[in-house]
């Protein structure tokens, strides 16, 4: 099966790695991945083959809409690519905890074709809220 489902709380070692999930590293010891704060709350682990998909889309945003280079170009200076340790462990840059607010632990959660690093009192508040319909959309997905 694939996809990466699950949540995991790790905490973060005083060289600011966390550890992946053994599930979420089944395809190949080898296997590496780009770090990127693509939304405000959480970093998002994208395996190479999901970020090569990633890539094409920025490029024809970038084709299509020229101003949003700039804001491409903050994201990308701050992404950076990891490969998992023999212990499975990845470095998170001090940059992107920070901007994350992840300190001691993290949340390492499983999006389907994407991996995303929360602070855990962040993601536990986001999961929690019940402010939209998302509830009686996703009843239709699993009916």
């Amino acid at each position: 099966m694939g996809g990466y489902l699950g949540s995991y709380l790790y905490q973060v070692d005083e060289k600011g790695r966390v550890t992946l999930p053994a599930a979420f590293r089944r395809d190949s010891e080898a296997q590496s991945f780009v770090l990127i704060q693509a939304q405000p709350d959480a970093l998002t682990l994208y395996p190479d083959e999901t970020w090569a998909e990633v890539q094409e889309r920025l490029r024809s945003l970038a084709r299509s809409a020229p101003r949003s280079r700039h804001r491409m170009l903050g994201l990308t200076a701050n992404a950076v690519e990891v490969v998992p340790d023999k212990q499975g462990r990845i470095l998170i840059p001090d940059r992107l905890r920070a901007n994350a607010g992840i300190r001691d632990e993290a949340q390492v959660v499983g999006a389907i074709d994407k991996i995303e690093i929360w602070d855990p009192e962040r993601f536990a508040r986001i999961v929690d809220d019940t402010g939209d319909d998302f509830g009686d959309r996703l009843a239709g997905i699993f009916a």
